[in-house]
């Protein structure tokens, strides 16, 4: 395998990191302030806090791995998504400072503020929708290139249905996502009332969550064939994410194995998230950037590969020993330290 096939692989596994740990983290948001709303707040807004307290620095490590290596990898991609991602990705950058300071203030009193934590929930949608725009400009016919200038078509943008369902998809798995990892949470801190109300949002946001999907495929299919028809041959995957999101639900229903439930959702969106990012193979942005033609410098790509490969020997570990010494330990999952 070339280095540059390594490099699309650590840096896709990266972005999948990203995808699970900033769901639960967005969707934890919206979850807090929805309960705020509807009165519920007493009920697992403590559990969203200890979950919060010492994972929200980490969240965005996978994020930023990400970008620097994509531009590092294949410099193209800073030239054309930069142009086109000016206003959606500073969008996103307001709502990530937005969510900073919210928890860079919490211990201040902001938490009790609903304006704030208005801000706060609503950003943990809007930021997913924003950075999904690339998902869907790398489909291709969104981006024009005129005398070396790069622009973003507008108009043909928000009139694709592709487009809005990408979007969809995006929000729809950030709360579902969430609510599953909030059930296993809770089932592991014996909290009762807080398991039962994320247990009912984990299985009413999976109706929406397929649906999305399926059409998201529909629309992925009359865009752009040649994704849809490589898709279409990892039909694998794709029944091994269905498979796995089955056995999630079936649990999640018996109320029962909320980890091993997780677990199976995690599976469930790698299989589904290779299976897109495999069929979308060799081009990062249809049809400007393929892998081949836009990668860095042999030595560079190397010495890239190597780096990465080491940042993420350290990153896991690190995860995994923030996880045992909080979000599994049972007297912390508890409340009781």
């Amino acid at each position: 395998m070339s280095y540059d096939l390594i490099g699309i692989s650590v840096l896709w596994l990266f972005l999948y990191g990203y995808l699970i740990i900033a769901s639960i983290d967005f969707g934890a948001g919206f979850f807090a302030f929805y309960a705020r709303l509807t009165k519920q707040d007493p009920l697992i807004n403590r559990l969203i806090s200890r979950y919060l307290s010492p994972v929200w620095e980490i969240t965005n490590v996978f994020f930023v791995f990400f970008y620097i290596g994509m531009i590092g990898f294949f410099p193209d991609t800073a030239y054309y998504y930069g142009s086109a991602l000016l206003v959606p990705g500073s969008i996103a950058i307001v709502l990530l400072a937005i969510r900073g300071s919210f928890y860079a203030f919490e211990n201040y009193g902001s938490k009790n503020n609903i304006v704030y934590l208005f801000l706060y929930g609503a950003s943990g949608l809007l930021i997913p929708a924003s950075l999904s725009v690339a998902l869907a400009l790398s489909e291709g016919g969104f981006i024009l290139k005129q005398d070396q200038t790069v622009s973003l078509d507008y108009w043909a943008l928000f009139t694709n249905p592709l487009s809005w369902s990408i979007v969809g998809l995006a929000i729809v798995s950030v709360l579902f996502i969430s609510a599953c990892f909030l059930a296993f949470y809770a089932s592991r801190a014996e909290d009762q009332a807080a398991l039962k109300l994320m247990r009912t949002y984990a299985l009413f946001w999976s109706t929406p969550a397929i649906i999305i999907a399926l059409t998201a495929f529909i629309y992925l299919g009359q865009h752009n064939e040649r994704h849809y028809q490589n898709m279409m041959d990892l039909w694998w995957l794709l029944a091994l994410s269905v498979a796995f999101f089955m056995i999630a639900m079936w649990l999640l229903y018996r109320g029962r194995r909320y980890g091993l439930a997780f677990v199976c959702i995690m599976l469930q969106f790698f299989c589904a998230f290779f299976a897109y990012g495999i069929g979308q193979y060799p081009y990062i942005l249809d049809p400007y950037i393929t892998i081949q033609s836009s990668v860095t410098s042999s030595s560079m790509g190397f010495a890239l590969v190597v780096v990465f490969i080491g940042g993420m020997c350290l990153l896991i570990p690190s995860l995994i020993l923030v996880f045992k010494l909080f979000l599994f330990d049972a007297d912390y999952v508890k409340g009781e330290k």
